[in-house]
């Protein structure tokens, strides 16, 4: 530290010549110490005249660390040098703030270095793990591929035969043959079928689990699609004495838009389960819009388990397959319903058994692909554990859920929703189109009719009269014989439940005279339903009665309709149609309409497989159309080279040398090239027939169900397909949407999409 020499020197001297009255000496190191920030300081005065022998003149000569700060001092004295040595006493205090910032810093920048190292190591973990991701990812999608093609080749080499086997048995059933070879084929061709059932099972698996699965938007009636399933199960229900029944609310559109083929696929799913499972009592499948089953506006919904069912057995409760569903809150009320379109229907379907149910234990795997319930389960009833695997699928792509509640030995109940649309008039899909503009055929001979309805159960006589008012028939029902009052009341009809005619038979035979001696010009005609029609003529028999007119169960419109009209001689008892567009009696076409769209038209069939080709001009043939056989995809092209004159053509995709959809791309383009060049008048209209826009209708042939879609086959040109082994259903559900049931209807010898208009 320094100090000013004047006054050092000052201090001095009053040191030496004052010490007695002032000490100076402490006066001055407090001074220092002060100057010093506390620090006790050490100071020294030499004489340094000789450097080498330097003279202490103040201070101690105790030895002290530390490097001492050197001052020159001057008395006045020229001839004499003085120097002054200031050092702390103490060693200078570590510091500490300086020390612990300086280790703080060092151990976040280490911290950092760390995080920083972890980091890229962590990046480039992740980096390989992406692209092992993406090896992997390639490797999966190749797999697919791979797959898909299997199944697809398998698919087509297996239908390639079944289609050949089928289609000799369907056309050695139109020989002459006895009763036993009738069942024999019969026999083996129910085999078959089953077999191509099982093969669509697999196939629809794998195009869920490859995401080809996709639904169509076209129009359809929903009463004759359940009409249709009911008619698949009606001889299987009769065998086994199962009550099977359909009950469809007046809220729901007769016309829904949606894939009228994949709803009917879950239907027969879930009944097909409940059929197979089901010794006894009934299966019940009813439809409802949504809001109707949460605000229990029906009376069907509203009443218990225990107030009575279809069959009077004991059933699950099928509120419980459905309250998980997000339609419904923890309190069992529905969300709100109102923000969803206008042409929107939220349908829920239960299918409801009295069977032997599922096992508790192996509830958690009904809907696993491939898993039983047991492997008794597989010996006995059969199948693959696949369908119910299916149906959860199809719901998610119909935006529904699917659940159910099942009780050992009481029965199950399976649920699920679905979305559809109305506006079936809006929906720009060709085949849409085509049946909104076929007529909707609604008998008109039983409109206004009054009839009885005697049934003691209220389910059961809800869903009868359900069928009966289908018809346009007044229903009015009672629970008892007792309860007609003969010709006090005009009636048309009485249907009376099987149940209450083997109650008392001698009441039901005294009713029925009754009936039939009234005073009414017609009398009313006497129905009895009945599940067993064996059973019930043996009754008749023992009791020597006039049985009345028996309606078999399960109860559908077509065939309610025509047992009225025989029973009743009135309207057309061959081709009847209720509230569908194209669903004949029991759910098929009538032969004679699809006659009426093939007769006289030439149609060309190419498929390399010379069985296929026997198969398809025998089917074709039977109805009446001009079947020419081609074996290459090259010679299709040749025949329908413009001017021809084929109405349609059927064309196999897998064919070597060119498959079908390279020979319908090149038709297209020769087709193309003639139109453009008529347009411009290039070439004469008579030269090409006076048909001023040519393109034949090409309908792919396949048994590759992977790849045969509708987006496929329009975007290589075809208008449609079928699948082999194809049904004439399939058949006329195709080629009724190029023509018309009268060829005279058009102006070019019923070239109907050839011509013009």
């Amino acid at each position: 530290m320094e100090v000013d020499q004047k006054t050092f020197f000052m201090f001095l001297f009053l040191h030496r010549y004052f010490g007695g009255v002032f000490d100076i000496e402490s006066l001055i190191e407090k001074l220092l110490q002060q100057l010093a920030s506390k620090q006790a300081i050490l100071v020294n005065v030499y004489d340094t005249t000789n450097i080498s022998h330097p003279i202490s003149m103040y201070g101690s000569n105790m030895s002290t660390d530390g490097q001492p700060h050197i001052s020159a001092l001057n008395f006045g004295d020229p001839f004499r040098r003085h120097e002054m040595h200031c050092r702390f006493k103490q060693k200078l205090p570590w510091p500490w703030i300086a020390i612990t910032t300086s280790i703080g810093i060092l151990v976040i920048a280490l911290l950092i270095g760390q995080i920083f190292h972890a980091t890229m190591n962590r990046i480039a973990k992740v980096e390989d793990g992406y692209h092992q991701m993406m090896e992997l990812k390639k490797r999966a999608e190749a797999a697919d591929v791979a797959k898909s093609q299997f199944l697809a080749t398998v698919s087509h080499e297996i239908r390639t035969p079944m289609n050949g086997v089928l289609g000799m048995l369907r056309m050695l059933l139109d020989t002459d043959l006895d009763e036993t070879q009738q069942e024999y084929v019969r026999t083996a061709r129910d085999s078959g079928k089953a077999l191509v059932s099982l093969m669509n099972e697999v196939l629809d698996q794998a195009k869920i689990e490859s995401g080809k699965l996709e639904l169509e938007a076209v129009c359809f009636d929903l009463r004759a699609i359940l009409d249709d399933v009911l008619s698949l199960f009606s001889g299987k229900s009769r065998e086994k004495g199962v009550e099977l029944a359909v009950y469809i609310s007046d809220e729901v559109p007769e016309i829904l838009v949606g894939d009228p083929g994949r709803f009917r696929q879950i239907i027969t799913n879930l009944m097909g389960n409940s059929i197979k499972f089901t010794e006894k009592g009934h299966i019940f499948v009813t439809v409802h819009l949504v809001e109707e089953v949460v605000e229990e506006s029906l009376e069907v919904e509203t009443e218990s388990p225990s107030s009575g069912t279809l069959s009077g057995l004991p059933v699950a409760d099928r509120r419980l397959s459905w309250k998980n569903f997000r339609f419904f809150n923890q309190e069992g009320s529905a969300t709100s319903v109102s923000s969803s379109p206008t042409d929107q229907i939220n349908l829920i379907v239960s299918v409801e058994d009295t069977g032997q149910g599922i096992p508790f234990e192996a509830q958690s795997r009904v809907f696993i692909p491939f898993m039983q319930v047991g492997p008794s389960i597989t010996r006995t009833h059969g199948g693959t554990g696949i369908g119910l695997s299916i149906s959860k699928c199809l719901v998610h792509l119909m935006k529904g859920e699917i659940g159910f509640v099942s009780s050992p030995q009481i029965g199950s109940t399976f649920t699920f929703t679905a979305v559809f649309t109305t506006g079936c008039f809006s929906v720009n899909d060709q085949k849409s189109q085509q049946i909104n503009n076929q007529p909707i055929s609604i008998s008109s001979e039983f409109q206004g009719m009054k009839a009885l309805l005697v049934d003691p159960t209220p389910v059961r006589a809800q869903v009868s009269k359900y069928h009966i008012q289908r018809l346009g028939i007044h229903v009015e029902v009672i629970s008892d014989l007792n309860n007609i009052k003969v010709g006090n009341t005009i009636m048309n009809m009485v249907f009376i439940e099987q149940e209450v005619w083997h109650k008392d038979l001698g009441l039901s035979t005294l009713i029925v005279n009754k009936l039939n001696k009234t005073n009414c010009k017609v009398p009313p005609k006497v129905f009895l339903l009945s599940n067993a029609i064996s059973s019930t003529r043996a009754n008749f028999s023992a009791s020597g009665v006039s049985p009345p007119f028996i309606i078999m169960k399960p109860l559908r419109a077509s065939m309610l309709a025509a047992s009225l009209q025989r029973a009743m001689g009135v309207g057309n008892r061959g081709n009847y149609r209720i509230g569908n567009r194209g669903n004949y009696r029991n759910g098929e076409p009538h032969t004679l309409s699809l006659s009426n769209l093939l007769r006289g038209r030439k149609i060309l069939v190419v498929d390399d497989n010379r069985v296929n080709l026997i198969v398809a001009a025998g089917a074709l043939k039977k109805y009446g159309a001009d079947v020419i056989n081609a074996e290459r995809g090259k010679e299709a092209i040749s025949l329908l080279t413009p001017p021809h004159r084929f109405d349609a053509c059927f064309m196999d995709i897998q064919m070597p040398e060119m498959d079908g959809f390279e020979a319908t791309k090149r038709i297209r383009d020769v087709e193309l090239s003639v139109n453009n060049r008529l347009q411009r008048g290039e070439v004469s209209l008579e030269a090409y027939g006076n048909v001023s826009n040519w393109h034949v209708p090409i309908l792919a042939m396949t048994a590759d169900v992977i790849q045969a879609t509708n987006e496929v086959c329009m975007k290589n040109g075809m208008d449609g397909y079928v699948t082999k082994p194809f049904e004439a259903e399939q058949v006329y559900q195709e080629v009724s949407r190029f023509f018309h049931t009268d060829s005279n209807e058009d102006s070019c010898e019923g070239f109907s999409d050839r011509c013009s208009r």
